[in-house]
């Protein structure tokens, strides 16, 4: 007696086939998860301000900064240094500039890449390069002291002991 092999019903390949379009949906899921969490980690990465970096992270952004404003800012908005519009040859020992710099070049990048549209690099103009060229340039500011070729640091002012 020989039993004949069960062929499954219309009804329990459907539900067969089901599972398996979900199974496929949800590893495609996943796969979308992952790249997104690749992606934020990235974005993360070339997001994070400079003043929160250190190490390699700190060197490699630092040398990206360096290669923009040197190959960039100076060329097309440096202008003459004089004693009231100071400029430091080492502007990197100074983290103001640093960090007015960065600030300054995320927004360059944000401002003038194709997806700011057009007036991308007029509102860079007018709502960043002036502000931080002239708080960097002021006569007060972090590069008052430092002559052409001669940085001098900057003493941060004081503060008290916190009493709490």
């Amino acid at each position: 007696m020989t039993i004949a092999p069960e062929h499954p019903t219309k009804e329990e390949q459907k539900t067969e086939e089901e599972e398996r379009e979900k199974e496929r949906e949800k590893n495609k899921e996943e796969k979308r998860e992952e790249k997104t969490e690749e992606d934020k980690k990235e974005e993360d990465k070339k997001s994070a301000f400079i003043l929160y970096l250190d190490g390699p992270e700190r060197e490699e952004a630092l040398n990206r900064l360096t290669l923009w404003v040197r190959y960039l800012l100076l060329p097309v908005y440096g202008r003459e240094v004089t004693s009231n519009a100071p400029w430091c040859t080492s502007w990197w020992l100074h983290q103001e500039a640093v960090a007015q710099l960065y600030g300054l070049w995320m927004a360059w990048q944000e401002l003038t890449a194709p997806a700011a549209g057009l007036p991308g690099p007029a509102l860079w103009h007018r709502d960043h390069l002036s502000h931080v060229m002239a708080a960097l340039r002021d006569p007060s500011g972090p590069f008052a002291g430092c002559k052409a070729g001669a940085h001098r640091e900057k003493e941060p002012p004081r503060m008290d002991p916190y009493p709490g």
